[in-house]
């Protein structure tokens, strides 16, 4: 119910649209509510006194009910579409804008397809609870409580008689509605899997068909397939059985009614016309309580889904602005980092102690074997994890006290596994600053060394480049994220891996656009690559997270340690 309730919370800015659906959901369930009484007075009042006036009157009372039955229900239908559709746009809205919110370690930790499957599969699912079954639940809600009024007026022993398999049908429906709501969880999640597996399979496609693996993704994706199919055998099994238990209880009740009220009509104390009334009233009673069991089944299916989306919605970014953090202002680009120490996990540091002050303009480079902390340096740096221990400063300023947007819109990086969009040359490179003019962006092309091949491509920069980038070459896909980089002007530049995936030509002319994109700020340049640091005003050898030797390339080669021992390896020296 709590579920429920927060759920219903986002129909408030449409409450004016709700409050008129559920009076037409009233009006349009009042007229079937009318028909009983029509049996009623034809058989008691028409039949048995041959009386033609209310013949014509009964008549023309029907086409009016109903006419405007029809209006009401277009009411009930259309608003309750809108509303529901709305609601739904919000509920994806505001998971998205959640999404963008959380730390890259909520990311790091999930399958992207999973992550999808809440603004998709989740957030699909919440809409039946809030459309169909609102206007079911009122419906029947109605017929139910106006069947029970008219059922009281006509004979109210019988009805009592009739309420006697209530407490039954309410007992079964909760036994039940327990076990929906966790085979509808299951159904949710195994969603999720075939959603992830999808995502998985369509992104790695290469891969996939250079290891010829069709096969083997075909059998993993039957697979999921085939669980999300028990999944939904399990919960259909559950509703088949629901409906006829409802039903073979409203059977005895029936049955009561036509064995006592029979009785009543030969001893005279009712008429057959509010025997049969009642009896339509009394199905009219029974069919909305299968039909509100049914509800509850889907409601149920619904809460599964929203308890899911929820669950994205209150978890908390673990980076976020401090209350009183304030704006970056305009940096020269000293950093320092104060005895940093990091765990992913705790006991087991990805850094230790961590000291190190660059001054503003140098280029950093931090070179070490695999795992020995050189790209944690890099995710500190713009926050994208916070130090366990110690802190990092930007011309003496702790980054935790400033807002994260004003100091990544400061901090430019260029990672090795270039990111572009779906869309034009153009488009991406005004990423990097939204509000450029085009000759900025040509002039940030130029300065990447993109600006030729661009004016080579059919629609120059127009070009669809697919997605991912995945039209260009690994060369052109660099240079287009420098451009991006260069046109946003950053005082700080991270260059994680940044021509480690390139051939020798475009290594070149990536390079030359990262050193020109270098002068003037303050540069850290992750690299495997030794013969791409050696100009640089610092080497930093990192081993198991912590700085092992610091130095120009010539002091560290000189002095024989780690570094000098990676050079030789990798130039056989």
């Amino acid at each position: 119910m709590t579920i429920y309730l927060r759920l219903l919370q986002y129909v408030k800015p449409y409450l004016p649209r709700m409050i008129a659906a559920i009076f037409c959901i009233i009006f349009a369930a009042s007229a079937n509510l009318y028909v009983p009484w029509i049996l009623k007075d034809v058989i008691d009042d028409v039949l048995t006194t041959k009386n033609m006036t209310m013949l014509n009157t009964i008549a023309i009372g029907i086409v009016i009910v109903f006419f405007l039955r029809g209006i009401f229900f277009f009411g009930q239908t259309y608003l309750m579409s809108y509303i529901g559709q709305k609601v739904i746009i919000d509920i994806r809205e505001g998971v998205y804008r959640h999404l963008q919110r959380l730390s890259l370690s909520y990311y790091e930790k999930r399958q992207t397809g999973k992550i999808m499957s809440y603004i998709t599969n989740d957030v699909a699912a919440v809409q039946g609870a809030l459309v169909e079954t609102m206007i079911e639940l009122v419906t029947e809600g109605m017929t139910l409580i106006g069947s029970l009024g008219a059922m009281f007026y006509l004979h109210w022993k019988l009805s009592l008689l009739t309420l006697v398999t209530l407490p039954l049908v309410g007992q079964a429906i909760n036994v039940f509605g327990k076990k929906l709501r966790k085979s509808s969880t299951a159904v949710q999640e195994r969603a999720a899997d075939i959603t992830s597996v999808l995502q998985e399979s369509i992104s790695s496609v290469r891969v996939i068909k250079s290891f010829a693996r069709e096969d083997y993704e075909i059998a993993r994706f039957s697979r999921e397939n085939d669980h999300n199919f028990r999944a939904q055998m399990k919960n259909s099994q559950i509703m088949a059985t629901l409906t006829p238990v409802i039903e073979f209880l409203a059977a005895i009740g029936v049955t009561m009614i036509i064995w006592y009220g029979g009785r009543e009509v030969i001893n005279d104390n009712l008429t057959a016309g509010s025997l049969v009334a009642f009896l339509v009233y009394a199905v009219n009673l029974s069919n909305p309580i299968k039909r509100l069991s049914r509800v509850y089944g889907n409601i149920q299916k619904a809460l599964a889904a929203a308890e899911r989306v929820f669950e994205v919605l209150d978890t908390k970014p673990e980076i976020e602005d401090m209350p009183n953090a304030i704006p970056l202002p305009n940096i020269n680009g000293y950093v320092a980092l104060n005895q940093v120490t990091f765990e992913y996990k705790q006991g087991e540091p990805a850094l230790r102690q961590v000291e190190l002050k660059i001054n503003p303009g140098q280029v950093v480079a931090i070179v070490g074997p695999s795992g020995a902390g050189k790209t944690t340096i890099a995710n500190m740096i713009p926050r994208f994890y916070d130090p366990t221990d110690g802190n990092i400063t930007i011309d003496g300023i702790d980054i935790k006290t400033v807002t994260l947007h004003s100091l990544r819109e400061q901090i430019g990086i260029v990672p090795q596994e270039t990111i572009l969009f779906n869309g034009s040359v153009y488009e991406n490179i005004l990423y990097g600053k939204l509000d450029a003019t085009q000759d900025e962006v040509v002039q940030a092309a130029k300065a990447a060394n993109a600006h030729n091949f661009i004016l080579d491509m059919p629609g120059g920069y127009d070009t669809q480049i697919g997605e991912r980038g995945s039209k260009l070459s690994g060369g052109q896909r660099q240079r287009i994220s420098i451009a991006r980089a260069i046109l946003k002007n950053p005082r700080v530049l991270i260059l994680d891996e940044a021509t480690s995936a390139l051939d020798t030509e475009s290594e070149k002319l990536v390079q030359e656009a990262i050193d020109k994109l270098m002068i003037g700020r303050t540069s850290f340049v992750i690299a495997h690559r030794l013969s791409t640091i050696q100009r640089a005003d610092l080497i930093v050898v990192m081993e198991k997270g912590r700085i092992k030797e610091k130095g120009t390339h010539k002091e560290l080669l000189a002095a024989g340690g780690l570094y000098s021992k990676l050079y030789q390896v990798q130039f056989d020296k």
